[in-house]
């Protein structure tokens, strides 16, 4: 059973629904999260004493074993321990997810070239003299998703071919407890359903905005010609990275932000660093609100702003971006039919086991978590994949200590509290701060501007949290991730270990070592 499946044949009867879920412990739960069809009409041979088959509930419903919402890191769960089961993999979007296609993978595809084309500046200050001749867009842009476009359409063939699983074209909507409309003939049921459904951008109540063409992460890396001008609302990653993508490309960039800083969630010390670099190459303007969006009589976009003087002013670009967030795609999923709980934000609800509010069904990913990353959308898959094959022993994901990073220029990366975060929490802590120009290699690139930050307690000196800025910060902090990880103080990761002399990771072993008195 495989491919894309419209219309059903003849019915059969299935077992009782899984009964609701009540507190309980992981071994409790096996009864009510283990795959079964045995009561069902089935087609095919036993494997691994579970029938594979073709189940039918009522007329025009079909039954699966398993059903995964959303075709990224959801997609993962599906290996050769789950050949004995019928799955349902349900996708509205492009096959692949968001970082394969809109996110994580082909933003830094064009990270990598910007990074390049901004080095220039760099090169100057040391002597050598760089010129960016120019940036062939359309080549740039048709390299990156010429290997992406095959990779996703290959990955949806794989799921198509499959023996056991049925992959369904459209949005997914529950119509019942574990019975969803996937927009084909016929409504369909699973023993186990996993919500992996992601998030989208967010599009602010913004007057005249839907008068105007614009675009979002999901839409600007397939523009047809690189904008001479372009102006991006809002000031958190997806802001930070794509302004400097644009402005080494040449693009005229203005950033409008409503807080004080871009990148707010970051450690103060951080966010007021990047805020200066970046506004050296891009026009930011903070404290700074859009009131109205129009149409310029010469075709561009016109933005009227109120910056901190309440006074009204007017910006013109060829491509208007707006960056102001995710937001889970739950609203879409029509939650409540399938008695699935979701906070005040829109997040399903998921305990430790990443298991929802409704019998049999689990939820991974942006959809459910306020760390909307990839590396936590895997681990949730990792944990939901283990769950689904060992009911009686369940595992949890660690939170405590998820990394995030940003690659814009400079790089920002961080685990963990924040000195503000550890105030409020009434921690006794000390800081350490080390600057990149006070290493060999820091010197030798004659560095005054970027730095490492680290908090950890005054007693035992284990670390709080971890904040960097500076060129490959997203990598540099990893010793850092490891040693919050397995709680090792602070003065044994640095004296623990040799450190490569004369690296860049010694701006690590020295912020390590200025917690050592």
């Amino acid at each position: 059973m495989h491919g894309v499946v419209v219309g059903a044949p003849e019915q059969s009867e299935i077992g009782d629904p899984v009964p609701a879920m009540t507190a309980q412990s992981a071994a409790e739960a096996s009864a009510i999260h283990t795959p079964s069809c045995s009561d069902s009409w089935v087609r095919g041979k036993r494997y691994r004493r579970v029938t594979l088959g073709r189940c039918w509930h009522h007329v025009g419903v079909r039954h699966f074993d398993l059903c995964i919402i959303g075709s990224g890191s959801g997609n993962s769960i599906i290996d050769d321990r789950f050949d004995h089961l019928s799955v349902a993999l349900v996708e509205m979007g492009t096959f692949g997810g968001t970082c394969l296609n809109v996110g994580c993978i082909p933003s830094k595809m064009f990270v990598h070239p910007a990074d390049l084309a901004a080095s220039t500046l760099q090169a100057a200050r040391l002597g050598v003299d760089l010129d960016l001749e120019g940036v062939r867009w359309q080549e740039v842009r048709d390299r990156i998703f010429g290997r992406i476009d095959p990779k996703a359409a290959k990955g949806r063939t794989y799921r198509e071919q499959s023996r056991n699983v049925t992959v369904f074209d459209g949005r997914a909507r529950f119509v019942g407890p574990r019975e969803l409309d996937v927009g084909a003939a016929q409504t369909i049921t699973a023993d186990q359903v996993v919500i992996a459904a992601g998030s989208r951008p967010v599009i602010p109540d913004l007057a005249g905005l839907n008068s105007v063409d614009f675009h979002t992460s999901e839409t600007v890396m397939r523009l047809a010609e690189r904008p001479r001008s372009m102006i991006i609302l809002g000031g958190g990653y997806v802001a930070a990275e794509f302004a400097h993508i644009f402005s080494a490309f040449g693009t005229a960039v203005t950033v409008l932000n409503r807080s004080e800083v871009l990148l707010r969630r970051e450690d103060v010390d951080v966010a007021e660093r990047f805020t200066e670099l970046l506004g050296r190459r891009v026009d930011v303007r903070v404290k700074t609100s859009a009131t109205l969006v129009e149409r310029a009589a010469d075709g561009r976009v016109r933005v009227h702003i109120e910056g901190p003087d309440q006074q009204p002013e007017q910006l013109d670009a060829e491509v208007l971006l707006v960056a102001t967030g995710r937001t889970p795609n739950g609203d879409t999923l029509d939650l409540e039919r399938g008695e699935i709980e979701a906070d005040d934000d829109g997040l399903v609800i998921v305990d430790g086991y990443q298991r929802t509010s409704a019998a049999g069904v689990f939820a991974l990913g942006d959809v459910s978590s306020r760390q909307q990353l990839k590396h936590v959308a895997n681990k949730d898959a990792r944990v939901v994949q283990h769950n689904l094959l060992h009911p009686v022993s369940m595992i949890s994901g660690d939170r405590r200590f998820v990394p995030r990073a940003v690659f814009s220029m400079p790089q920002v990366a961080s685990v963990g509290l924040t000195e503000a975060e550890a105030a409020e929490q009434g921690i006794d802590y000390v800081v350490s701060r080390e600057d990149y120009g006070n290493t060999a290699f820091g010197w030798a690139m004659e560095d005054t501007e970027h730095f490492v930050k680290i908090i950890a307690r005054t007693d035992s000196k284990v670390l709080l949290g971890a904040h960097l800025i500076g060129p490959h910060a997203s990598s540099l902090i990893q010793p850092l991730i490891q040693a919050m990880s397995f709680e090792q103080p602070a003065p044994d990761v640095a004296r623990g270990q040799y450190w490569i002399h004369p690296a860049m990771t010694e701006v690590v072993e020295n912020a390590l070592l200025g917690l050592a008195d």
